[in-house]
């Protein structure tokens, strides 16, 4: 099998997008949580990455700022997600190397942080680690903290730190 080509998404790759998507996780929310989250201000063009293969958009990483509110400034730091693979194209690699790609730009960029909702089991391979490790605190203080993890990046400054408070395009159902 060919391996795919990961670019920066371009005009026109949103439906695209919001297909591999929902065809990952089974269901139309996230779709439209990236979708909103496009839409917003919030939204970095050059960390949306597709995966493409023979011309067919194949998997999808986005990360979008959310504030880290802390004594005494609110900070922008980069969220990772979601990130999707189509169904039949999972579990051959696809969706670590977006998130590394994404990883690789964000630090290039300079951005001192990229923080994660999702499985303890597979983000660690990246670096991440529980946020609070870190003195960040997740948006909701329910969440169990092995899934709120961070990754300090090179410009990471100890002293960033603080509550996440997400934007409304995290909440788009």
């Amino acid at each position: 099998m060919a391996e795919p080509t990961l670019r920066a998404e371009q005009p026109g790759d949103g439906d695209a997008i919001a297909a591999v998507t929902a065809a990952a996780f089974g269901k139309q929310l996230e779709a439209r949580m990236v979708g909103a989250i496009r839409a917003s201000d919030r939204f970095v063009p050059e960390l949306s990455l597709v995966a493409e293969l023979d011309g067919r958009i194949i998997g999808h990483v986005i990360l979008s700022y959310v504030d880290l509110v802390g004594e005494p400034v609110t900070t922008r730091v980069l969220e990772l997600g979601p990130m999707s693979v189509a169904p039949e194209h999972q579990r051959r690699g696809i969706g670590s190397a977006l998130i590394r790609e994404a990883l690789h730009r964000a630090e290039a960029r300079g951005d001192p942080v990229v923080l994660v909702l999702g499985h303890p089991w597979y983000y660690p391979r990246f670096g991440f680690r529980p946020a609070s490790q870190l003195g960040i605190a997740a948006p909701d203080p329910e969440l169990p903290d092995e899934v709120f993890m961070a990754l300090p990046l090179q410009s990471y400054d100890p002293g960033l730190r603080g509550r996440v408070v997400l934007p409304p395009a995290f909440a788009a159902t």
